[in-house]
């Protein structure tokens, strides 16, 4: 949160969802206070049991709190316990809870609901206290406007919003029209190992590349910048017909900038790529065709594992039968019917696909199951990672062992997960950290080569 601009303090009272959404969001406040109402605890306490990610979350919200409240007594907690963020650090701002406060105003909510409890408890508090600003956090926009009618001022929380416009995250490329050369006045080419590389001065539009990205113009040369210093890029040069004819499992690209998307998978020197774009657009079947290619032909990596965020899942997995990979399999249908597309010329597709499953390993693993674990020499593909909050992101990005690869793949026009936006998603959270990381790349592909009917459903509905 942004530093006070003045030396008037505020009051930030955070909710329930704020710290399953952020489990350290109290320590993202700055000098000002934090209040924890006790209708939020008890929420807490009633969503942390069982193994759903929701659940784990709630755990690390109350460990955090209890560390920040240490050994304070009632008294210390009802004023504030000063909020300390590393060792030898001055403390900044204090964590309170808030008991329920019985408010004394012409007019309450009626409290049969916890929003309704927490927004009559800080307008009891606005009352007592109007030398301070109380202002509700909350990621529910419904909660917020409750709030702010009952006169109580109420914003989202931003601390892991990176970006204030969806349209300035990264596409993985810059698109020059007629010729990118014309807009060069000095370049050195060297031959390295049979490699054609061209130094530039970073200046221009070609101050705001980043390492992984890719040059194309309307002439067809491609270029992808291998190293990025303080003045100068390198810009390694790729053929287009190599690149346009790259086979991987029998699939071949449809565009140019599905070809970008396989020079990254098979790059073995890039760790993470995210493929982002609209549905029908060749996120999956370029995944899964590179994964199994670099598994079963190249043997770069020892088995795939797939998992996917699906709204629903944590709580209705649970109740299906059967063993893991029988109760994801209903989930990840997507990746089969990837397969089938894959194998739809063989003489019999099904008995293709099906040996496929049997022979490649390729594993179907619930989230839930993968916390703590590590992968080693594994390709992670994670479907669907719009709807992974920025914290879930860093919990699946840190099971990567040595020598494994992961393949976050998901459209941000499609999330089905509350509290989340386009602007607050893991994977704009990702894309936009991991943007200067030398073993990571990013693609935004366009168009949708599923159909012309899914073409023009996505442009037209």
């Amino acid at each position: 949160m942004p530093k006070a601009s003045h030396a008037r303090k505020k009051s930030y009272v955070l909710d329930t969802n704020v710290l399953i959404h952020d489990p350290s969001a109290p320590l993202n406040f700055e000098e000002h206070d934090v209040i924890i109402p006790m209708t939020v605890l008890e929420e807490l306490d009633s969503l942390k049991t069982g193994k759903q990610s929701v659940a784990a979350d709630c755990r690390q919200a109350i460990r955090t709190i209890d560390r920040l409240l240490g050994d304070a007594g009632p008294r210390e907690i009802e004023q504030g316990v000063p909020i300390v963020r590393a060792l030898k650090a001055e403390p900044l701002g204090t964590l309170s809870i808030l008991m329920s406060t019985e408010h004394t105003g012409n007019h309450a909510l009626p409290e049969h609901l916890n929003d309704n409890r927490i927004i009559n408890s800080l307008a009891a508090l606005q009352a007592q206290q109007e030398n301070r600003d109380i202002i509700l956090v909350s990621k529910d926009i419904n909660m917020r406007l409750k709030a702010r009618g009952f006169g109580v001022e109420a914003q989202d929380y931003h601390s892991d919003q990176l970006l204030d416009d969806i349209n300035l995250l990264p596409t993985g490329y810059k698109e020059f029209a007629g010729s990118f050369w014309d807009t060069i006045s000095k370049v050195e080419t060297l031959q390295r190992a049979g490699v054609t590389e061209h130094i530039l001065k970073r200046e221009g539009e070609l101050a705001s590349l980043n390492i992984n990205e890719f040059v194309v113009d309307e002439q067809g040369f491609t270029g992808k910048v291998s190293e990025v210093q303080d003045d100068k890029l390198v810009i390694q040069d790729l053929h287009q017909h190599d690149l346009m004819n790259e086979e991987v499992w029998g699939l071949v690209p449809r565009d140019r900038y599905q070809a970008l998307a396989l020079n990254l998978l098979l790059d073995p020197d890039v760790h993470l790529v995210n493929l982002t774009g609209s549905a029908g657009s060749g996120k999956t079947i370029l995944a899964l065709a590179a994964s199994i290619e670099m598994t079963v032909a190249n043997k770069q990596y020892k088995r795939i594992i797939v998992t996917r965020s699906t709204q629903g899942l944590d709580e209705d997995i649970g109740f299906l039968p059967g063993t893991e990979a029988e109760k994801m399999e209903p989930w990840l249908g997507a990746i089969v019917d990837n397969l089938e597309a894959l194998h739809e010329d063989d003489e019999n597709m099904t008995a293709s696909v099906d040996y496929i499953l049997s022979k490649v390993p390729l594993h179907f693993k619930s989230m839930n199951y993968i916390r703590g674990r590590s992968f080693q020499r594994s390709l992670i593909i994670i479907d669907e990672s719009q709807n992974l909050t920025p914290h879930q992101m860093k919990t699946m990005l840190t099971r990567a062992g040595t020598g494994s690869k992961v393949i976050c793949l998901g459209n941000l026009a499609q999330i089905d997960t509350p509290y989340l936006s386009a602007l607050s998603s893991g994977l704009t959270y990702m894309t936009e950290r991991f943007k200067n990381f030398s073993h990571g790349g990013h693609i935004h592909l366009q168009g949708v080569p599923r159909s012309l009917l899914a073409e023009y459903a996505e442009a037209n509905l």
